[in-house]
């Protein structure tokens, strides 16, 4: 009787055991959450699992979670953005920079510019579901005019010629059955090929990202696309001479010495810019950005600003750069050398209209979204990230606002703005623990204590050993 009345309470208890929920996933509790959306909530436990934030509450109970994580005196924001990467652009990156990317906190990229039978394999591997990378979004080529800048002789092969509209929509319907997330249009377009490209894009359901083309002014191209690159050529849309400016160019690009597309740009940037930035025109300016108010600008300014605070004058440089591969290593060193004892000067100049012109978008309402141009031009992939919401912050952007260039104005580029940017339930479970209050300081992004990445957590000691691997 004992035993059989012992073997009822052994089975009723395993039955209560059994309706018990069982702990999933992870929490990270007493935690500052930061987001562009919400702002500052203080004392939060966020809780995670399979790719999905589960809980943001600030309850002084623990959940029932299988990993805690103790977040006193940390903060928490939305994983980053870098919004124009270049995965392809130098085969001695391509391999290290998904670890490179999450050791800074990126867990997702815009690729704008690549040929297809080198993007394809890259987006692959990183959209693998067992992959350790950043979530990826890819344009394919640069969709470039009659003369193509990046032809893979003096420049490397990254873009393709569009002569005609024709061209162009054949082009763009074959990205598009391949698999790209956006198009990308450069500068040597037509007006009638940019036309085609963005009339073939939208029936598409395509975004458009692009440079303002040559052959046009910012105020005809802008409100056509849904993001402009490094500010270029907006300068000329701001000079009291625009309309004769323009003139010019034209006759120029009409190229009657053949000049490689390389050359014949950098002729016509070389020969207007500065004088454009001289003629400036606050009242005209205006009247251009006011028709680039729904276009997000992706500044850039790590890169065009560059003189102003090079990468190889700040004090975690060294460390950065002994962590890109040992054969890119001593190149840039010996660079970075050469660019210090000459620096341009119309670089320099052009570097402050650039900041100044960001925080005058800004200051209307122009979104703008956080891109480095890596691994171009001294940029370490993941690195160049903060030192573009440095540069941000310097322009006249907040530090909020700087964040919100590199979580949530990526997120809306593509309609996800329900799915990522902030850390909310049902969100996707991208996020970045830092030591230090990003709010009180923009450099503090880069004290990172770990990342979590597609509802995984790791250490940052832990993506800096997988980066020691490669």
């Amino acid at each position: 009787m004992k035993t059989a009345l012992g073997m009822f309470f052994l089975l009723l208890l395993s039955l209560v055991a059994a309706c018990q929920p069982r702990p999933v996933g992870t929490a990270i509790t007493n935690v500052t959450v930061i987001d562009a959306v919400n702002g500052v909530r203080q004392n939060q436990t966020v809780v995670f699992d399979g790719d999905e934030i589960l809980a943001v509450n600030s309850k002084g109970t623990e959940p029932a979670t299988e990993h805690t994580i103790d977040g006193t005196g940390k903060f928490l924001i939305p994983g980053l953005w870098d919004f124009h990467v270049h995965l392809t652009y130098d085969d001695n990156f391509t391999d290290s920079m998904p670890a490179l990317f999450l050791s800074y906190g990126i867990t997702s990229v815009r690729d704008t510019g690549g040929l297809m039978h080198k993007m394809v394999p890259v987006v692959e591997k990183m959209r693998r579901e067992d992959a350790v990378a950043p979530r990826v979004f890819f344009s394919g080529p640069l969709l470039d005019g009659n003369f193509v800048v990046y032809d893979g002789e003096s420049r490397p092969e990254i873009g393709i010629r569009n002569a005609t509209p024709d061209d162009a929509r054949a082009a763009i319907e074959k990205l598009k059955a391949q698999g790209v997330d956006f198009i990308k249009i450069y500068e040597m377009v037509s007006p009638a090929v940019f036309d085609a490209m963005v009339e073939t894009a939208n029936e598409l359901g395509l975004p458009i990202d692009s440079h303002v083309p040559l052959s046009m002014r910012a105020r005809m191209a802008g409100p056509s696309v849904d993001s402009i690159e490094h500010l270029r050529n907006i300068e000329m849309d701001c000079s009291n001479n625009a309309t004769e400016l323009h003139e010019t160019r034209l006759e120029l690009l009409k190229n009657p010495d053949g000049l490689p597309g390389v050359e014949l740009r950098s002729s016509l940037h070389s020969l207007q810019r500065m004088p454009a930035i001289d003629a400036y025109d606050e009242e005209l300016c205006d009247q251009t950005l006011a028709t680039l108010r729904a276009t997000m600008q992706v500044p850039t300014l790590r890169l065009v600003a560059f003189n102003l605070a090079p990468p190889f004058r700040r004090h975690d440089w060294k460390d950065a750069v002994s962590r890109i591969p040992p054969n890119v290593r001593e190149d840039w060193r010996a660079s970075a050398t050469e660019l210090a004892e000459s620096p341009s000067q119309e670089f320099t100049d052009f570097g402050k209209w650039a900041m100044f012109l960001t925080g005058r978008m800004n200051s209307q309402g122009i979104p703008i979204g956080a891109g480095t141009d890596t691994p171009i031009f001294f940029s370490i992939p993941g690195y160049s990230l903060h030192s573009e919401l440095e540069y941000l912050v310097s322009a006249g952007l907040s530090p909020l606002e700087a964040l919100k260039s590199a979580t949530v104005r990526p997120a809306e580029y593509f309609s996800l703005q329900d799915e990522m940017g902030t850390i909310d339930v049902g969100k996707k479970a991208d996020l970045v623990l830092l030591d230090a209050n990003p709010l009180e300081d923009i450099a503090n992004t880069k004290s990172i204590s770990g990342v979590v990445t597609k509802g995984v957590y790791y250490d940052r000691e832990a993506l800096l050993a997988r980066l020691d691997t490669k």
